[in-house]
């Protein structure tokens, strides 16, 4: 359990579930589900490319994910291009 911020873990370990206060939080309806969209991941291949090494750390420095940000990259660059 991550323990940064400003929660006050030691008390909300001692709570049962009775003693928290869920009014914040909306009602789940039939109109939760209204508006939501299942989208399935995508089968991926695994894959070996040669990119600029100043690219790659480029997208490495945003931190975790940087393969998938590629990946969205890419995705947009073909989406626009289809027609093309």
């Amino acid at each position: 359990m991550k323990k940064n911020g400003k929660t006050d873990w030691k008390t909300l370990e001692k709570m049962n579930d009775n003693e928290i206060d869920l009014s914040d939080i909306p009602p789940i309806d039939e109109n939760l589900w209204t508006k939501g969209e299942l989208k399935l991941p995508r089968n991926k291949i695994a894959l070996s490319v040669r990119i600029d090494e100043d690219v790659l750390e480029w997208f490495k420095s945003l931190g975790k994910g940087y393969q998938t940000k590629i990946n969205a990259v890419l995705r947009k660059y073909m989406e626009t291009n289809k027609s093309a």
